[in-house]
């Protein structure tokens, strides 16, 4: 079964990884790149790095994110320059910013070094940046805008949020390779990650909705994930966004963001009392246990999602 599933955040890795050890080389990531950054001249993808990590294996699954076994000696000699190392960077993972900047500043498009770097980590599945062009994410809170890593790893999440966008989006296309993975795909997936600043951007980039619409008319089902759990994130701070934006934390909240998009909703137990309410969004729904605890309890829930998506 050829599935794509959009993805960003540890949650879409999770279930990314699932369903990688369920399809293998049938499985394509299209990650988010609004959270990408440039820091000491490196081009930085933590939402992409943390999908290939986790692919790969590699990832530490303590911090949530970077690389596990993981030393610091650069950032460690940063500090007593007096430099700014409050977005840490592990020597091995620094290794894949220097490696990727060059491959950058040699011409390669992002799709490409994603490529490369997917045949360099040997993971089975495919990784797509959501774009080529550059889109930034920006959070406008009581102290006016913020760059998205400003805000989530500088100041730890706490200022609220009052209006997210997405910088550059108007230069922005879906890649040919996004638009074939949809097109290509049995399923599609919307991964449990942040709906707001993980899955918008991806969702925002034009072609995208198209894709998604084209692939819905084909009879193509497409299941979102829900990643707010009895009306909290598991990680981060999408419960935090929801309501600061307007909208309601919980499964019912995401699920009336994707009414438009998807075709059916995967909910946790905790939730199985909104699954009415979901429905009559025009839904599709499955009640399920989503807290992905290992490395069987991700692949459970692939096989799950999986399994729905095929009865639909």
């Amino acid at each position: 079964m050829r599935v794509t599933i959009l993805a960003g955040g540890v949650g879409g890795a999770k279930l990314a990884d699932g369903l990688q050890a369920v399809i293998g080389a049938d499985l394509t990531v299209v990650v988010n790149t609004g959270d990408d950054l440039t820091l000491h001249g490196l081009a930085i993808w933590p939402d992409h790095d943390t999908v290939a990590y986790t692919l790969a294996g590699l990832d530490d699954a303590d911090r949530g994110w970077g690389v596990a076994g993981e030393t610091w000696t650069v950032m460690d000699r940063l500090a007593e320059l007096g430099d700014e190392t409050w977005f840490r960077l592990g020597d091995r993972d620094l290794a894949t910013h220097l490696w990727r900047t060059d491959r950058l500043r040699d011409g390669a498009r992002p799709t490409e070094v994603a490529r490369e770097l997917r045949a360099r980590m040997r993971t089975a599945a495919t990784i797509l940046p959501m774009t080529d062009a550059e889109v930034r994410t920006d959070v406008l809170t009581d102290d006016g805008w913020l760059e998205f890593q400003e805000y989530f790893v500088h100041r730890h999440q706490a200022p609220e949020v009052r209006e997210v966008r997405f910088r550059g989006m108007e230069e922005a296309v879906a890649t040919a390779e996004v638009v074939a993975a949809v097109e290509a795909a049995e399923v599609v997936v919307i991964g449990p990650s942040n709906p707001i600043v993980s899955i918008g951007p991806v969702l925002a980039v034009p072609g995208m909705t198209a894709s998604l619409a084209a692939a819905r008319a084909r009879g193509t089902p497409i299941v979102a994930v829900s990643g707010i759990v009895g009306g909290v994130a598991l990680k981060g701070p999408a419960d935090r966004m929801l309501v600061s934006l307007g909208h309601e934390s919980s499964a019912l909240g995401v699920a009336r963001l994707y009414r438009d998009v998807a075709t059916a909703f995967v909910l946790d137990t905790v939730d199985g009392a909104l699954a009415p309410e979901i429905a009559a969004l025009g839904l599709r729904t499955l009640v399920t246990d989503t807290v992905m605890t290992d490395d069987a309890a991700r692949a459970r829930l692939a096989r799950t999602v999986l399994e729905f998506a095929s009865s639909l």
